[in-house]
């Protein structure tokens, strides 16, 4: 199972300043060090986080790394991607009032415009992964886009699973991890590369990192690097990366 490491938040801290500090490229190399299988970032149309420099800088210094671009379905940043050729997009809902993304992809209303947007990706040699929620009719609307992979939106599933968590409530944890589940099996037989994200922290992704024949790579970003405040970025990816495998 490959982890990859979401580090948008490093450059949420850096841009509270506008400053050079933390520095992203450090970033992404701690978190390689602790066993990273790959880097995902965001690179949103508001760029209230990653900026565009980053997004080449990160390629032509790690051209070796497994890549994943977030982005929505827009001419603007598929552009960019095009120029920047990561080795994934991922395509991702955005409202600007959003504190982090709330769902998943409407793949089955937005087919049109994901087709057009996932046939540039491919002709530039990028894979496409949907963002979507774990749905039957979301799955089957992702593989007729063009999609090569889904990435499942864990984030019901997060918020009922966690202890921690206000609502959190182990029967409705076990309903969200069976719709997870039942849709991964259908993008299986459908011949799609399954992932999964969003609200996966050390203790719940335990239940999802035991179905290795189901999931290839979770993308895990905020509990890594709120982890990463008290014991170091490069230990908190060793630590993530050690339980899902």
């Amino acid at each position: 199972m490959r982890l990859g490491v979401n580090i948008d938040h490093i450059a949420t801290l850096r841009q509270a300043r506008k400053d050079v500090y933390p520095g992203l490229l450090a970033a992404a190399r701690e978190c390689l060090k602790g066993g990273a299988d790959g880097i995902t970032i965001h690179l949103r149309e508001d760029r209230r986080h990653i900026q565009d420099k980053d997004v080449f800088l990160l390629r032509q210094t790690f051209p070796e790394t497994h890549l994943n671009l977030e982005m929505a379905a827009v001419d603007s940043i598929a552009k960019i991607a095009c120029q920047v050729k990561p080795d994934s997009v991922c395509l991702v809902p955005e409202k600007r009032q959003e504190l982090t993304t709330e769902g998943g992809l409407d793949a089955k209303s937005g087919i049109k415009k994901i087709k057009s947007i996932s046939q540039k990706m491919r002709h530039s040699g990028i894979r496409v992964s949907l963002f979507i929620d774990p749905d039957a009719g979301q799955v089957r609307a992702a593989q007729e886009a063009g999609a090569d992979m889904v990435e499942l939106h864990t984030g019901a599933f997060a918020e009922y699973s966690d202890p921690q968590r206000p609502n959190f409530d182990r029967k409705r944890a076990r309903e969200e991890l069976q719709k997870l589940l039942s849709a991964a099996k259908l993008a299986k037989s459908l011949g799609l590369q399954v992932n999964a994200g969003h609200g996966l922290t050390y203790k719940n992704v335990r239940a999802l990192s035991g179905q290795k024949k189901l999931f290839t790579e979770f993308n895990i970003g905020h509990n890594i690097i709120a982890r990463a405040v008290l014991v170091g970025l490069k230990q908190a990816v060793s630590e993530m990366k050690e339980i899902i495998e």
